[in-house]
């Protein structure tokens, strides 16, 4: 799984001239599923992104989590993240999970990341959505989860 991570000052994503989804301070979070990926990834890369120390502490180094500050999450399906852009002008959406399972598990993360951290805000899976930040720093950070077991030509990282 992949979720690309930006340190936001506000966001919102808009479907159909509605907002659907809304944070303060906090993390907006771009997120595809890979065609490997399952439940497991999804589970392991919320942890990260709860657990990664982009904010400031007193002395103004990254040491604070979202945990730590208690600040928004606003996770935003993002399928394109996974292109393979090798070869040509064009890319490859082949790397992404099928749309039921890209579904599915961008899904699961927001239950979990529901159940574990609050406020936590979505966009919609599918739809043609609007999204509006303010990155703060900027702090934009790639995260990818890789599945255990790793991808032929890929190290699978212990973390």
């Amino acid at each position: 799984m992949i979720g690309l991570l930006q340190r936001v000052s506000e966001a919102h994503v808009d479907v159909d001239g509605k907002t659907i989804g809304a944070i303060g301070a906090g993390l907006m979070v771009l997120v595809c599923a890979e065609r490997d990926d399952t439940a497991t990834e999804a589970e392991r890369l919320l942890e990260r992104l709860l657990d990664y120390r982009v904010f400031a502490d007193a002395a103004g180094k990254m040491n604070l989590s979202l945990r730590d500050v208690a600040g928004g999450l606003l996770l935003v399906p993002q399928f394109t993240l996974a292109a393979d852009t090798g070869k040509g002008t064009r890319p490859s959406f082949s790397p992404a999970a099928p749309p039921d399972v890209g579904s599915q598990l961008f899904e699961h993360m927001l239950s979990c990341a529901r159940r574990a951290h609050s406020p936590v805000a979505a966009g919609e899976f599918g739809a043609m959505m609007k999204v509006s930040l303010i990155i703060d720093g900027p702090i934009t950070l790639w995260i990818q989860v890789h599945p255990r077991s790793g991808r032929p030509g890929k190290a699978a990282p212990m973390g």
